[in-house]
């Protein structure tokens, strides 16, 4: 019995983008911003970012989607009015003045 000795060639995958991981520098040049500001960011605010040693580095990807990223405040702002048309509101807020033991409009002096 012979033996085929012909490769099967697979159809490969795209290969993805190449990480690109920036420096400190890179990331306040890429942001627009001072080192000391991405430090702060990175830090206290949630920018995305590893300090290895004593360098950061930070993903390229990740900088993006934390710009895209709403803040705490612009979520709560786009839910802001999301109720006003629901038709079981003054219920829910009449049972919830109740539970608290509240009158709902604050009576006058």
């Amino acid at each position: 019995m012979a033996h085929s000795t012909a490769t099967v060639r697979r159809a490969s995958a795209p290969k993805p983008p190449p990480l690109e991981v920036l420096t400190l520098e890179e990331a306040a040049a890429y942001l627009r911003v001072s080192e000391a500001d991405v430090v702060e960011l990175a830090t206290q605010h949630g920018l995305p970012g590893r300090k290895i040693h004593d360098q950061w580095r930070f993903h390229k990807l990740g900088l993006v989607n934390w710009l895209l990223r709403l803040s705490a405040k612009d979520r709560l702002l786009s839910h802001a009015g999301a109720m006003a048309d629901d038709p079981d509101l003054e219920a829910m807020l009449a049972k919830i003045y109740q539970e608290r033991g509240r009158p709902m409009v604050e009576e006058s002096e």
